[in-house]
């Protein structure tokens, strides 16, 4: 059981509740809910043959509580957002959401996320900030529990498309191209992270706890999770094959986050699946 939809409470120099409500009140939709309703269910989906959309949502004021498994987990209280995974990743629900007082509601679908990030793409960070806080704890609890990756195999799908990745390449100079021989380390797990890579050709081989979970080719990324919290690696890198990468400093990439949408929403959903495939280790 994994619990990305689940909400931890973030620390303070990583969430603006204010900036938080002025985005979804930008975008979104305020509802009123009755102490007792279910938002949305464990493993669900929204059924679009049925014109529905899947939400996430801003707390404004009452108590939900999250539960999965038939037992609680969580209690998401006034200026938290929650059921934001299935939104951004568009896999099932890891956990059913039901109101427990009373609530006043903010709720966004894919589309209104979409346009808001277009205005605001900078608000990806604080949701990028929540993905990975998640996902460290979730390793937390896998290490805890003496499991590991060796049977979870991460999907080598490319983050930037071809079109964006050139793009991406040509706004830095040569400088910020490194190319590395088969077999040389990368970045090494455990190691504070100052440097996100961008694939440009070749192969990266990606391994937690020396078990390889899998492979990124052109147009992926590796790294960005240490450089966006400021902590500790969670995986380390190789060379597979001889490759070229696209090194990007924490400044830059915030910089980039701020002013290419596109950028953002490509960062926002491949942290989203990253975080999903580490919480799969623990089933």
């Amino acid at each position: 059981m994994n619990d990305f939809d689940f909400t931890i409470p973030p620390s303070k120099s990583t969430y603006d509740a204010k900036a938080a409500l002025q985005f979804f009140e930008a975008a979104g939709k305020t509802k009123d809910v009755k102490a007792g309703k279910t938002l949305f269910e464990e493993n669900s989906r929204a059924n679009s043959l049925l014109l529905q959309k899947d939400k996430m949502y801003y707390l404004l004021e009452g108590a939900v509580e999250l539960s999965a498994n038939n037992a609680p987990v969580g209690l998401v209280r006034a200026g938290e957002l929650f059921g934001e995974m299935t939104l951004i990743t568009g896999l099932p629900r890891t956990a059913t959401a039901k109101t427990q007082t009373d609530c006043r509601l903010i709720m966004l679908d894919k589309e209104q996320l979409q346009a808001a990030l277009q205005t605001a793409p900078e608000f990806a960070l604080l949701l990028m900030y929540f993905m990975i806080t998640r996902l460290r704890d979730s390793l937390a609890q896998l290490n805890a529990q003496g499991g590991s990756g060796s049977d979870a195999m991460l999907k080598d799908s490319a983050v930037f498309d071809k079109k964006l990745l050139k793009n991406l390449a040509d706004e830095f100079d040569h400088s910020a191209r490194i190319r590395y021989p088969a077999g040389k380390r990368i970045i090494e797990e455990g190691q504070i992270g100052a440097l996100m890579y961008v694939v440009l050709s070749g192969t990266v081989e990606v391994a937690i706890q020396n078990n390889v979970v899998g492979s990124i080719g052109p147009g992926g990324m590796i790294g960005e999770m240490a450089l966006i919290s400021r902590a500790e690696r969670l995986a380390s890198a190789t060379a597979k094959t001889e490759c070229e990468l696209l090194a990007i400093s924490r400044d830059v990439f915030l910089d980039m986050v701020s002013t290419h949408p596109k950028f953002a929403v490509s960062l926002l959903g491949a942290v989203g699946h990253r975080a999903h495939f580490v919480a799969s280790m623990r089933t």
